[in-house]
């Protein structure tokens, strides 16, 4: 038996809430069918302890890849939808995958869609994820969906580790530069200082030095007030970041970064571009892909542009001219949609162009990632320099003065 909360209406039209016990969600319906309720929302009272419990938890991509790679094997070879996640449950060892397939698998016992039970666990399956299981469901592809979501999946995860690889040593550079600038700020400059204060007739010290002094100040007198504001400020960002208006704001910023914007652009436009493919190709009404595609770009402003371009189809005009009229999707990538909509070719070329574009972006990637490291040695050797320098000046002006 377990409890389950619901909201329902009555006869006269007033909502209701409350809790009643019983062996399955189907059996809970009943009973508020018996009880003259209408039946809004009924969920597991247990299902609030498991998202508070999963909430920030982060499961890797590999890991999902996996499971949704396996739960892909098992549809294909024939084992029902209930006995394959009995399945990956057994043989989940992840204590976050075990909790989130047993409640998928609930769920579904249920009566739930499998999209839904997924859509459920939001903080664990991106849109993306949900998106395309949502699409092979309706389409009756869903083990396609899988193993082609899982190989996304598996690129992401492979792109993710190169970058956090290739991160390491410039992040200890990093590191390692501010702890070295601030050793020199605080016990190396006030060797000096007793020197400058000797120096003779009021000569004015040089601007370097006058501000090398100046960031010593600050440092000791407000250093700790400093490290409290930048720690609020990134705990209200993250705050914002959970909200509509701050995704939307944050995605705008991200398209006009100097180079990573047209990176980000363009892993955007991939995502829409393959996903629509695949849907494409797989026999979804294209308004319908629209829908699910808008959902899995990763950026609410492209979203918003497909979701224009697919009031452009239904009212019997190209996808190709709301697009390119948004003046964010690259002009290459617009002429090839254009001629093949004019082909009728155009879910082939969508996953050409989605496999072009993630090939560039690659490289681009590569490229940026293997210029930060000398960038850093000399930012690293640039703050060095500069204290060093701003140390000698008074002392060789002072000579040049006496000579």
């Amino acid at each position: 038996m377990a409890d389950y909360v619901y909201t329902a209406r009555t006869a006269t039209g007033n909502d209701v809430t409350g809790k009643l016990t019983a062996n399955t969600k189907r059996e809970a319906l009943e009973t508020l069918h018996r009880l003259s309720l209408f039946p809004i929302s009924v969920d597991d009272a247990q299902h609030g302890q498991i998202t508070i419990k999963l909430f920030n938890r982060r499961v890797a991509d590999s890991q999902i890849a996996a499971l949704l790679g396996q739960l892909a094997d098992l549809l294909e070879n024939g084992v029902p939808v209930l006995a394959a996640f009995q399945v990956l449950i057994k043989q989940t060892t992840h204590p976050v995958l075990h909790d989130v397939l047993t409640d998928i698998h609930d769920r579904i016992a249920d009566g739930e869609a499998i999209d839904n039970a997924f859509s459920s666990h939001s903080n664990i399956f991106d849109d993306l994820t949900i998106s395309i299981i949502r699409a092979g469901a309706e389409g009756a592809f869903l083990e396609d969906a899988l193993r082609r979501t899982a190989k996304f999946l598996e690129q992401q995860a492979e792109i993710k580790g190169k970058i956090i690889a290739a991160m390491i040593y410039p992040s200890i550079l990093f590191f390692v530069g501010i702890s070295v600038v601030v050793v020199l700020l605080v016990f190396f400059v006030p060797q000096f200082m007793l020197i400058f204060d000797q120096m003779a007739s009021g000569q004015p010290l040089p601007w370097t030095t006058q501000s090398l002094l100046w960031m010593r100040y600050v440092i000791i007198q407000y250093g700790i007030y400093l490290v409290g504001t930048l720690v609020f400020l990134g705990i209200w960002i993250q705050g914002q970041l959970s909200t509509k208006w701050g995704i939307r704001i944050i995605d705008r910023i991200k398209l006009r970064l100097p180079f990573i914007g047209q990176i980000l652009l363009n892993s955007a436009v991939s995502r829409f571009c393959r996903v629509l493919g695949t849907l494409l190709e797989n026999g979804v009404p294209i308004l319908r892909s629209l829908d699910i595609s808008s959902q899995s770009t990763g950026n609410t402003i492209l979203a918003d542009i497909v979701k224009r371009s697919a009031e452009n189809v239904s009212s019997g005009e190209s996808l190709s001219k709301p697009l390119a009229d948004s003046g964010i999707i690259p002009p290459q990538v617009m002429a090839m949609i254009s001629v093949a909509e004019e082909s009728n070719t155009l879910e082939n070329v969508l996953v050409n162009i989605a496999d072009t574009i993630e090939r560039n972006t690659a490289r681009q990637l590569d490229t940026i990632i293997r210029l930060i490291e000398p960038l850093m040695l000399l930012l690293m050797a640039g703050a060095v320099f500069y204290i060093i320098v701003s140390m000698l000046l008074p002392i060789i002006n002072m000579t040049n003065l006496a000579g």
